[in-house]
């Protein structure tokens, strides 16, 4: 077995990364109005290129910008989709962790003109980080799926006016995501990743109980989901490889969804048209491998079991038990590895250093080259 030249890598990495202080204080000056939003970029820019020649040094194969740019992982695209903007209400989405409790708050959304796209999301973006990676480096842009447009408000927060069929909704939704694609890979994309946390809370009854009760069908969303996800990337380019990622929530070291895959997996495994599946399985939370047994042949499954959440370093030896585990369901040849999700889903980021950070990506780095290499 050898490591891979195509995505996903035998090492790799969800995409955000914890912002630097020099950036966290930037964005609190533009807010501010002591700097200018060009000045602002300035800073970004410098702060992305260290963090490329930190995913380089630690042995990745690919490069994100670590979302330096972004406030969310998802919101910052999605309220850029035409017809689609923020509104007065707050909605609240309720994390725990180890410690405790807390809630995370932010604007709902409101889907009130057609859903279209009228610009290259991140295209500048995307394009900056691919001239500053080297040659043998892949410029990786990580984007929410369509999923997570509906996930959010469901059926409520699309106007009925504008929609009175919600089918002609998800038609709009993923022309403009089939567009999107399009263009980006005319930047020259060649890893395009779709994040998505819906596949996952979808697992968990609590979760699906939340759904029913504001109106929506929670035992057959994710066959919804599957179908316009695949509509979005059918027409693909050649040489374009896309992956999903999926986990239970992501907030500063908390979470808000637990379960195994065992709900969607069949459908997910062996429907969903990606070439990867990054999936969480950093602790129990995340169910056992035997889901694993519905993924097809040719399809990839990176296994998040480094945890993000903490900056304790797990051991080399513990990560090639679990990889031996999950070899029972599928071969060793189809499995990379990864953290189980971003290390800064949003601005905040989760509990641990930077070192801690460099430390986890570089066990993974080392680790792969270990069993594959």
């Amino acid at each position: 077995m050898t490591l891979r030249d195509t995505p996903p890598f035998r090492a790799d990495h969800v995409g955000s990364l914890l912002r630097p202080a020099l950036l966290l204080k930037a964005r609190e000056q533009k807010a501010t109005g002591e700097i200018s939003a060009d000045e602002l970029r300035a800073i970004e820019d410098e702060a992305i290129r260290d963090v490329i020649r930190m995913q380089r040094n630690v042995g990745m194969r690919s490069a994100t910008d670590g979302e330096f740019r972004r406030t969310s992982w998802h919101m910052d695209f999605i309220y850029r989709l035409g017809g689609i903007r923020p509104t007065d209400e707050k909605i609240q989405v309720h994390f725990r962790n180890d410690q405790g409790e807390l809630d995370f708050e932010s604007a709902a959304l409101a889907i009130d003109a057609p859903v279209r796209l009228t610009e290259t999301i991140f295209g500048d973006d995307f394009t900056f980080l691919a001239n500053e990676v080297d040659d043998d480096v892949t410029a990786k842009l990580t984007i929410p799926s369509p999923s997570m447009v509906h996930y959010r408000g469901g059926r409520a927060a699309i106007d009925p006016k504008v929609y009175p069929d919600e089918e002609q909704f998800w038609a709009d939704l993923c022309a403009a995501y089939a567009e999107q694609v399009r263009r980006v890979a005319d930047l020259g994309c060649r890893y395009l990743q779709l994040d998505d946390t819906s596949l996952a809370y979808l697992n968990d009854p609590a979760q699906r109980q939340l759904l029913n009760e504001r109106g929506d069908d929670a035992e057959h969303q994710h066959l919804r989901y599957i179908r316009q996800i695949n509509a979005a990337i059918a027409d693909r380019p050649a040489g374009l490889a896309v992956t999903t990622h999926m986990c239970r929530g992501n907030f500063r070291s908390s979470w808000a969804a637990e379960g195994g895959y065992d709900f969607v997996a069949e459908a997910l495994f062996s429907e969903l048209a990606v070439d990867g599946f990054f999936l969480e399985y950093d602790d129990e939370r995340s169910g056992g491998f035997a889901p694993l047994r519905f993924v097809p042949p040719g399809k990839m499954v990176v296994l998040g079991l480094v945890t993000t959440k903490k900056g304790a370093l797990e051991s080399k030896d513990t990560l090639k038990r679990r990889i031996d585990e999950a070899a029972k369901y599928v071969p060793l040849d189809r499995i990379c590895l990864s953290p189980q999700c971003g290390f800064s889903s949003t601005v905040e980021g989760n509990v641990l250093t930077y070192d801690e950070e460099v430390a986890k990506l570089r066990l993974i780095a080392e680790t792969a080259e270990e069993i594959w290499g």
